[in-house]
């Protein structure tokens, strides 16, 4: 088992933390969200770790010795969305977890050995513009929406089975190879093959990650933590 870690991103609604500071390297709970997120995946046993970098990419070097990383750079961070990012490791993503690094983790969600290709997910309540996930009575996932509201939906936790990861692979390509990717993202490529993918939610504690992606979501982390309310 493998992990990818999606680390190339500009962090901008983040400023002035990320002037110097990639967004995957701010602290929270007083660790780089990147490193909390290697620490539990190396007590689950996964040992090869891919970290995707862009924007203020030397910042990164450190873990190659702290951790033994991989360090694996998009030279077009600010060209495109995190599509292009997946198709640099396209060839890593069979039997491999799918992270973005720009996730505070409360808990260890890693398994040690995961069967079918997975979103973790934990239930959240009155968002807007998010990846809503869509499963039946058996927890398999038959769609993806975009909108408001409460439900589980994509926490930037993934797992990609060996079958799965091969058939991602493939369409990742067909999509950079014909040219038209400017607006798509990584997930796109999932949503719309879903028919053919075989993939199940794992229902995580809704306390159990969060992505921080603005400063008003960073102050809000940090006021439940310091209140002990997570």
């Amino acid at each position: 088992m493998k992990a990818i870690l999606l680390a190339a991103g500009m962090g901008t609604r983040l400023r002035p933390l990320t002037l110097e500071t990639p967004k995957s390297l701010v602290k929270v709970n007083g660790k780089p969200m990147l490193e909390r997120q290697v620490e539990y995946l190396r007590e689950v046993g996964v040992e090869e770790i891919i970290v995707l970098t862009g924007y203020l990419n030397e910042k990164f070097e450190y873990l190659k010795e702290k951790y033994g990383v991989k360090l694996v750079h998009n030279d077009k961070y600010n060209v495109y969305n995190n599509i292009y990012t997946m198709y640099l490791v396209r060839d890593y993503l069979k039997d491999s977890y799918v992270i973005d690094a720009d996730v505070y983790l409360h808990k260890n969600i890693f398994k040690e050995k995961v069967e079918d290709s997975t979103y973790f997910s934990g239930y959240k309540e009155g968002f807007k513009g998010e990846w809503i996930l869509k499963f039946d009575e058996n927890n398999k996932v038959y769609d993806i929406e975009v909108g408001d509201g409460d439900g589980y939906i994509l926490c930037g936790i993934s797992y990609w089975s060996e079958r799965d990861g091969a058939l991602i692979k493939e369409r990742l390509e067909s999509v950079i190879d014909g040219g038209s990717f400017t607006n798509l993202y990584w997930d796109d490529i999932v949503k719309d093959n879903l028919k053919d993918l075989n993939v199940y939610i794992e229902k995580i504690d809704s306390t159990a990650s969060y992505e921080i992606d603005s400063l008003d979501e960073l102050r809000e982390v940090e006021e439940l933590l310091a209140k002990g309310s997570i």
